[in-house]
């Protein structure tokens, strides 16, 4: 599938860094750096824009590395870019550490995934038909 990308960082593109991965980085695109205080956000701009095909998304998630290493990760994991946005690609990074953590211009900072994604209608209905599982949820399972 090819989609369209504007890249106004002067960043590389973003690029799948394996054979076989499934998502590639994108990279923060900001003029100074930001110091991320322990349990801030902040709106992290890519410098990316892109034009989906209709029917898809781009999901924005963390990196595993960031989040293990240094307590930072997206914010609302996964975000979504629905096919019709236009504008640039934020990112809303937290950091959850008691440590600062220091983000610079071409910094990767989260990973992007396209998906198929499929629209409903609702059909109206006062019986769900049930299942062996029922309402059964929130651990209902067990620990293990």
């Amino acid at each position: 599938m090819n989609v369209k990308i504007k890249n106004i960082s002067g960043n590389p593109l973003p690029a799948y860094e394996t054979k076989e991965s499934a998502g590639m980085d994108l990279r923060a695109s900001i003029d100074t750096d930001i110091k991320l205080k322990p349990f801030q956000r902040y709106l992290v701009p890519t410098g990316i824009f892109i034009e989906l095909p209709k029917g898809y998304e781009a999901q924005i998630r963390p990196r595993s590395g960031l989040a293990n290493k240094y307590g930072v990760t997206v914010l609302n994991s996964p975000g979504t870019i629905d096919s019709d946005y236009r504008g640039e690609i934020k990112v809303i990074l937290i950091n959850l550490s008691h440590e600062e953590f220091l983000i610079q211009n071409g910094d990767r900072i989260c990973q992007i995934i396209f998906q198929k994604c499929y629209q409903i209608k609702w059909e109206e209905s006062d019986i769900i038909n049930n299942s062996e599982r029922g309402d059964g949820g929130f651990g209902h399972t067990g620990k293990s």
